[in-house]
């Protein structure tokens, strides 16, 4: 199929159209973390079509469809940080709000099981996430590259700063708190992959692992909801953040059509 010159002018459009399906399927997937343990596997299915259908697909026409109101709005939005973090962590939170907490949350500790998979997974990820951001270009360009290494920064500041925050207030660093800490930094390059430098990107990643450590080690504990894998304190807390600071960060001499940030001159 010819390339969509309204999208993508350098690949198929099929290409273009199963690459958004990726992020059209993760999406919902990440609110599973929030409810996880809590819902028959028949009801998920039935709430991931819903859900994909009636939250995604008009959000992210209206920030990445030509003519959706956000985008017109002058939302920057890389990679999925409005479309795919910021939503699922907020639907998340409201759903672990509806069903409620696990039989014994707040009653004894509930940790993981297994932390060498958990650690696998999360260097999955990782991985994985240099075809989300980085393929976000939409070529093998510079731009490409640039959203690569922001990303791989991003993440590499926010393990670091998480560790160190977590060490202070709890005493010793944890490979789970790591975990969390690339996950956060992940989440808030997204939006500002391609519009934001490398060096931006790891300001912006040691700031969101402080965010997002408070997000999930102190608010949801005085809070008291069941959010099991934190997609509210690390996806929709910071996914806002990195919305947020997109919007200090970015600079056309990244990317031409983008936007400058406040710090580059542009407080709009």
């Amino acid at each position: 199929m010819a390339p969509n010159p309204d999208y993508a002018p350098t690949i198929p459009h099929m290409a273009f159209m199963v690459f958004q399906c990726m992020f059209a399927v993760i999406t919902p997937a990440l609110i599973t973390g929030a409810f996880a343990e809590r819902m028959k596997f028949p009801a998920f299915v039935v709430f991931t079509l819903a859900w994909a259908t009636f939250v995604y697909d008009p959000v992210a026409h209206w920030v990445w469809g030509n003519g959706g109101w956000l985008r017109e709005m002058g939302v920057l939005d890389f990679a999925g940080g409005t479309v795919v973090h910021i939503i699922s962590g907020v639907s998340g939170l409201v759903i672990a709000l509806m069903i409620g907490g696990r039989k014994d949350y707040g009653k004894k500790a509930i940790i993981p099981h297994n932390l060498p998979m958990v650690l696998i997974g999360a260097s999955l990820l990782w991985f994985g996430w240099f075809g989300f951001n980085a393929g976000s270009a939409l070529g093998a360009n510079g731009l490409a590259a640039t959203a690569f290494v922001t990303t791989h920064t991003s993440a590499a500041a926010a393990t670091l700063s998480w560790v160190l925050v977590e060490w202070m207030y709890h005493g010793k660093p944890t490979i789970l708190g790591a975990v969390s800490g690339c996950i956060a930094g992940l989440v808030a390059i997204t939006p500002g992959a391609g519009f934001v430098s490398p060096l931006s990107s790891v300001i912006i990643g040691l700031a969101s692992g402080v965010v997002c450590f408070f997000s999930v080690s102190v608010i949801k504990a005085k809070l008291g909801y069941d959010d099991a894998l934190d997609a509210f304190g690390v996806h929709g807390v910071g996914g806002t953040f990195g919305a947020i600071v997109t919007g200090l960060f970015a600079s056309k001499e990244v990317n031409p059509t983008g936007a400058d940030g406040l710090f580059f001159g542009n407080p709009d």
